[in-house]
């Protein structure tokens, strides 16, 4: 269900971002529609979501940073750090600045991407969820997926997190906050 506007992201995102990067934000959109499908969600936000949400990764720092900064939000020393991590945020400013888009959970969505955010609603954690196991991820065989596709959506997401988690420990870099909250706030669901 590619929407006229997912034509339009999708063509603005080609022109914008790298053969590669491209490629992984239309499997990431195939694969959020896929998770939503399996959770009884808007497939259609998904495909918008999906091909969206790294459209900013190539910007510059000063580009990042400047449009994030648009949000309201306080942009965190470890984005200041590393300006690469404000992609999301980026591109929520720019998916309503460019396109219009008014859909608050597809703003959400792309905005908390890169690390997940406890108050997130289910649809934002999906694409969180989906940016880490499309097809084009090294973990992602279709025997992964269809593991975490058999789960209840709160423990599909807590899995992928705590993945991620362990992942960047395990590279000696720092874990967001927000990752972390998330990461309680799931398990406290859960129980």
């Amino acid at each position: 269900m590619r929407s006229e506007l997912f034509n339009k992201i999708a063509e603005y995102t080609k022109s914008v971002v790298n053969k590669s990067r491209f490629e992984h934000s239309m499997r990431t959109a195939e694969t959020l529609a896929l998770l939503c499908k399996n959770y009884g969600l808007d497939e259609e936000k998904a495909y918008v979501a999906g091909i969206a949400h790294d459209m900013c990764k190539d910007l510059t720092d000063d580009e990042l940073l400047n449009l994030a900064s648009k949000d309201g939000k306080p942009i965190s020393q470890m984005e200041k750090e590393m300006p690469f991590l404000l992609h999301g945020r980026a591109a929520a400013v720019e998916i309503q600045d460019r396109f219009g888009v008014t859909d608050g959970e597809i703003i959400d969505a792309i905005r908390n991407h890169t690390f997940g955010s406890a108050s997130s609603s289910d649809f934002a954690l999906l694409l969180f969820v989906a940016d880490k196991i499309e097809p084009g991820r090294p973990q992602s065989t279709d025997e992964y997926r269809s593991r975490l596709l058999a789960l209840p959506l709160k423990e599909c997401v807590l899995s992928v997190l705590e993945e991620n988690i362990e992942y960047l420990e395990d590279k000696g870099k720092t874990v967001a906050e927000e990752s972390l909250a998330l990461r309680d706030k799931l398990k406290k669901d859960i129980i």
